[in-house]
């Protein structure tokens, strides 16, 4: 079963235990933004995607739910 962006990104945090104001802090993004990305309400753009695999050292295809972190 294919996951989708919601859960990929509660189980990057959990695993790597960061919250959300840490997580967005380091991505460049305010928490409101992570925590409608944890809702299902929205999905990060290319830039923020990016962002994310560049700060964190994993491919965008982990975040894009294409393969597993490693």
């Amino acid at each position: 079963m294919e996951k989708i962006f919601s859960d990929i990104l509660k189980d990057f945090l959990q695993e790597n235990n960061l919250t959300q104001v840490a997580f967005a802090k380091r991505i460049g993004v305010k928490q409101s933004q992570v925590s409608e990305w944890l809702k299902g309400k929205a999905k990060p753009g290319y830039d923020i995607l990016r962002n994310m695999s560049i700060s964190f050292n994993v491919s965008a295809d982990y975040f894009l739910g294409i393969k597993d972190m490693y």
